[in-house]
């Protein structure tokens, strides 16, 4: 069996011809509910990649034309569509550089209330994990080897371009939404209407 090709990418301004021509191909954004509320692409929808990477076949049902996936910056983008290309979906692109290259190009965006993406969140805890574990071992010489725990995780987590904490993260109640359960999301997708668009 033959392994289905990376999703190619697409830059900022050909999305915007794209969104401009009256035909845009359909937008999934797949951080998590609180980065999407911060600011995310006019008309996208929400589709947070654990619930994607999870339900993918279903979700695929209601994905039948061209479908560019966003994220940060292109990593769980990619991640995204390499779920949906395996579940034979064809017509996949990223959003090169993510949102990241999205606001960077000045281009249209709905905002929301500002919350800390979770590249963010990744730093504060792993970096808090490891100095209050490094300080903390003065007294209990054993715990040096949390921060090696965490600097190994750090370490699969570049390497293998996933992040288990990031993961954990994004279940956190300040990261999920009230929207992004499957349900709401087919339904969305069937009926053509984003919650973007009724915000």
């Amino acid at each position: 069996m033959s392994t289905p090709h990376a999703p190619a990418t697409i830059d900022p301004a050909t999305l915007r011809e794209l969104i401009d021509s009256g035909r845009p191909p359909r937008l999934l954004d797949v951080r998590t509910p609180a980065e999407f509320e911060t600011a995310h692409v006019p008309g996208a929808y929400n589709v947070p990649l654990d619930l994607l990477r999870e339900h993918r076949d279903e979700l695929r049902n209601h994905l039948d034309e061209d479908v560019v996936l966003i994220c940060r910056s292109g990593v769980r983008a990619t991640q995204a569509g390499q779920a949906l290309a395996e579940a034979g979906l064809p017509n996949l692109k990223i959003l090169g550089g993510g949102m990241l290259a999205w606001q960077a190009s000045r281009a249209p965006i709905r905002q929301g209330r500002p919350r800390w993406d979770l590249e963010r969140q990744v730093r504060l805890v792993a970096g808090s994990i490891v100095l209050v574990s490094i300080a903390a071992s003065v007294f209990v010489p054993g715990l040096k080897w949390v921060a090696a725990f965490i600097g190994a995780g750090l370490t699969v987590a570049a390497l293998t371009n996933t992040c288990t904490m990031g993961m954990l993260l994004g279940k956190l109640p300040y990261n999920r939404g009230t929207s992004c359960d499957l349900d709401t999301v087919v339904g969305q997708l069937r009926d053509g209407a984003p919650a973007a668009s009724r915000s």
